[in-house]
């Protein structure tokens, strides 16, 4: 199936996947070629990923956006995006142990440090 990763500044990712896995408020869901079409929101600070046909494993913090699954394509459509190879998981740290940060930047950094962990 086809599967594209879209951040509001950019096109992160598209190419063939045979998985996706996404958390959604619904609760975490994973897509198969062949899927019904689905919508989905995803969570605040949430993951992303992606098994390429290849068999790369993909994986990215998202915060907030879509998923919407037609056919034999997925899309993925999130407010932010980072992927995990690309996080600075002590930066990710030091805004959690922040007590001024606001609820935003908490959630985005608790999201960068699941998908380093899922990674």
């Amino acid at each position: 199936m086809t599967v594209e990763v879209v951040a509001v500044e950019e096109r992160m990712w598209s190419g063939s996947a045979t998985l996706v896995s996404a958390q959604t408020t619904e609760g975490e869901i994973g897509i198969m070629p062949g899927h019904a079409p689905v919508l989905g929101q995803l969570v605040e600070g949430g993951i992303v990923s992606i098994t390429t046909s290849e068999g790369e494993r993909r994986v990215a913090a998202v915060h907030g956006g879509f998923l919407a699954v037609t056919g034999q394509k997925v899309s993925v459509l999130a407010e932010t995006a980072d992927w995990s190879d690309e996080i600075d998981a002590d930066e990710a740290r030091r805004v959690l142990d922040d007590a001024g940060s606001d609820e935003v930047e908490v959630a985005r950094a608790r999201g960068r440090l699941k998908a380093v962990e899922r990674a």
